[in-house]
């Protein structure tokens, strides 16, 4: 590791890191970073629907588009499984940039005002753009780490979550304050990065690493320094009235330690460039010549779909003949077998009201803080404050439910129920709320709603395999948008809109004689979080179920198999 490059290998090194693994993890990490444009809407929802005339009811049915497109992912995963990973992230970046542009026209005044139905159709193609940077990137780099993969989902879904802050101090520092550049930022920037990596990202053969979960933690530790940067700088702003050059370097901050898994990436490159060229310094070690060879075949063969043994396998059967003939859990299951099992459903139905009731949240935390009274400085930080204990949620349910597995044998859907009992903690302090409690409910919902996400797809990757986890995982996830509109759409926008109405109604007004809909006081949001609440306790419920069903599945050494696939340095 101490070793230098010399002139003439500066070349050939910066082809392998181009090429390696540990480049496309840093590159995954960055598409990650721009793919949580969906987590700003609570920013500029109020934005649309003061210049578009909304009321809550139709912004909630805008919200529910978002989070239908964010969360049916399906087409994206069907592509992925015949179509190479560069073709998924650059349809995900002709999506995202249409989709968002269209929106920024509208709202800037630059197209004639668009029908509701068209308003929901560009920020569904818009937001399903994150999709194809999950089933691009994430997926992607499961398979490449495959013993790793919760933590690896924990640090890629952090850094979406880390995504909404990350853009905020950009979009100031380019833009100043101003909601609508804010929608044009979301539309080009992620699709750029997604372009400019666009063949960096795809699959390779799994290698033995050593001291690999140690990389991995100090890539967290990286993020977590963006984190606490984030969450001091978010606070600052809103004591201190910034001038355009300290936004600028608060941003140049924010870039730099977005990038600084970079160097830890070519240090680990470096590595495997010198353990490469360690048997020409040292004949006679003629047991570590093999390993050449297999290094570079790792960078450069693309991997198949399914076991290092297809050639030995028999004929596979129709997935419609099979779908009764279920593999043991932790194998390979076939589209249809995954989707007809009552694991799947269990998991659907705890998704379901988890992660329905937890986008709920975070679409209306922008109208929460109004009707509280709140100054709308405030309601931004507490739009940010969610998307960073967002990160904090998702990499702590990575890293622990981690090493609870491989230490303990702890069922990963255990950590899932307790994220849901947490979750129904700050759905009370909205219902109920005090003096400054806002806050502390924007943390709870923030770190609770992030920590579903790695813990939902790690566990479909262990009970159901990896031959066809770019489908299955966002089939997975598609419960979320159905929960999004029963809950926020049908439940709290319709009870939101009947309380302003009553309010209007003490006031001897009517609905025509005021341009936007609102309700002010703690009354608003009581009995929608109220039923919030015991429907995300009813979702730990049904997880505790899974915890017994896959208890003895969780026992066993669920990774074997990966180590005696994998090749070793």
């Amino acid at each position: 590791m101490g070793r230098g490059l010399k002139g003439n290998e500066l070349l050939p090194f910066t082809v392998q890191f181009l090429r390696g693994r540990w480049f496309a993890l840093f590159a995954s990490f960055l598409i990650m970073a721009g793919a949580g444009a969906t987590y700003l809407f609570g920013t500029y929802s109020k934005e649309i629907k003061a210049t578009l005339d909304y009321d809550q009811t139709t912004l909630n049915l805008l919200g529910f588009s978002k989070d239908l497109g964010a969360n049916v992912g399906v087409f994206s995963g069907l592509i992925a499984e015949v179509t190479p990973t560069w073709f998924v992230l650059l349809v995900g970046a002709a999506l995202n940039f249409g989709g968002y542009f269209m929106i920024w026209l509208a709202v800037t005044g630059r197209i004639a005002k668009p029908k509701v139905w068209q308003m929901c159709i560009y920020i569904c193609i818009g937001a399903n753009s994150q999709n194809f940077a999950n089933t691009g990137a994430l997926v992607t780099s499961v398979k490449n780490f495959p013993e790793s993969r919760g933590s690896m989902l924990g640090l890629l879904k952090g850094y979406t979550g880390l995504s909404g802050a990350v853009m905020t101090q950009i979009y100031l520092a380019v833009y100043g304050n101003d909601s609508k550049s804010l929608i044009l930022l979301i539309g080009w920037l992620p699709a750029a990065i997604s372009v400019i990596f666009v063949y960096t990202i795809r699959t390779m053969k799994p290698v033995r690493h050593p001291n690999e979960i140690r990389v991995f933690y100090q890539f967290l530790s990286a993020s977590i320094l963006l984190a606490v940067f984030l969450m001091l700088i978010t606070l600052t702003e809103k004591l201190v009235t910034f001038s355009k050059a300290a936004y600028a370097g608060a941003a140049t901050v924010v870039c730099f330690l977005v990038f600084s898994p970079l160097f830890i990436s070519v240090r680990e490159e470096l590595l495997i460039w010198n353990m490469q060229k360690h048997p020409i310094d040292s004949p006679m070690e003629i047991t570590v010549d093999k390993s050449t060879p297999e290094i570079v075949e790792s960078k450069q063969v693309v991997s198949m779909p399914g076991s290092p043994k297809q050639g030995d396998e028999k004929v596979e059967k129709s997935c419609f003949l099979t779908i009764c003939d279920r593999p043991e859990r932790g194998e390979d299951y076939t589209i249809f077998q995954a989707l007809t099992s009552l694991d799947m459903w269990i998991l659907f139905l705890a998704t379901f009201c988890g992660l329905g009731a937890s986008l709920t949240a975070v679409d209306n935390l922008g109208q929460i803080g109004e009707s509280l009274g709140y100054p709308n400085k405030t309601v931004t930080s507490f739009v940010s404050l969610v998307s960073i204990w967002n990160f904090f949620g998702r990499v702590f349910s990575g890293f622990v439910s981690e090493t609870l597995i491989v230490k303990y044998k702890v069922p990963r859907p255990l950590m899932m129920t307790l994220v849901l009992l947490l979750a129904c903690i700050g759905y009370l302090l909205v219902a109920f709320p005090m003096p400054g409690s806002l806050y502390v409910a924007s943390i709870i919902i923030g770190f609770s709603f992030g920590a579903q996400l790695p813990l939902i797809f790690a566990i479909i990757s262990e009970l159901f395999g990896l031959k066809y986890y770019s489908t299955l995982f966002n089939c997975g996830q598609l419960a979320s948008p159905l929960g999004s509109y029963i809950f926020n759409v049908k439940l709290t926008g319709f009870l939101y809109d009947r309380e302003a109405m009553k309010d209007l109604a003490k006031k001897g007004l009517t609905r025509s004689s005021v341009k936007a809909l609102t309700c002010i006081g703690s009354h608003c949001y009581r009995l929608p979080f109220i039923i919030l609440t015991f429907v995300t306790f009813f979702g730990a419920l049904t997880s505790l179920i899974l915890v017994v069903r896959t208890r003895n599945y969780y026992r066993s050494d669920i990774y074997k198999k990966f180590r005696e696939n994998a090749e070793s340095l």
